[in-house]
């Protein structure tokens, strides 16, 4: 059973494209879909984690909002923290679930009992990965992820009792 998904942000999270203002700062969007699905996710009990190679106070800002309280940004590692996550809860590698899109996700792509890429994940990465999502990033693949763990989970009632 996946007790933990560890997200990755531009590509997965968001659409990775950078936009900026006049003023020099950053915007981006996030599907709605992914945030009510993160959240469900951690209302039934299990965890989740931002591990991304940005820092960004508007990902912070989307992290707390979301309940997620394994943050971590400007990680150029993030398979060392992947496993201090898995060390900190006591996980297995067949505990935990991780979505990635591009190359610095390689390692804690491989780490991660079940790995996941948006459609747009780039090539490497789609051929490592145990599931190539039918979504693109930023356009429901978290959502799409976290739906079929809770498939695999048999959480599908307790998901959807949350809000009904």
């Amino acid at each position: 059973m996946i007790k933990l998904i560890v997200l990755d942000v531009d590509g997965c999270l968001s659409d990775g494209k950078l936009t900026y203002t006049s003023n020099g700062e950053e915007i981006k969007g996030f599907n709605v879909k992914d945030g009510l699905g993160i959240s469900t996710w951690i209302k039934i009990g299990n965890y989740a984690a931002i591990i991304t190679g940005k820092d960004s106070p508007m990902v912070k800002r989307r992290a707390q909002e979301l309940g997620i309280t394994h943050f971590y940004q400007g990680i150029k590692d993030k398979d060392r923290v992947i496993k201090n996550i898995m060390t900190e809860l006591d996980l297995k590698s067949y505990e935990v679930a991780a979505i990635g899109d591009d190359l610095n996700d390689y390692n804690m792509l491989q780490i991660a009992g079940r790995s996941f890429t948006p459609n747009d994940g780039v090539e490497p990465i789609k051929e490592i990965v145990d599931t190539v999502l039918a979504k693109k990033g930023g356009d429901g693949a978290v959502r799409e992820m976290i739906d079929l763990l809770v498939k695999e989970n048999n959480q599908e009632s307790e998901f959807a009792g949350i809000w009904y």
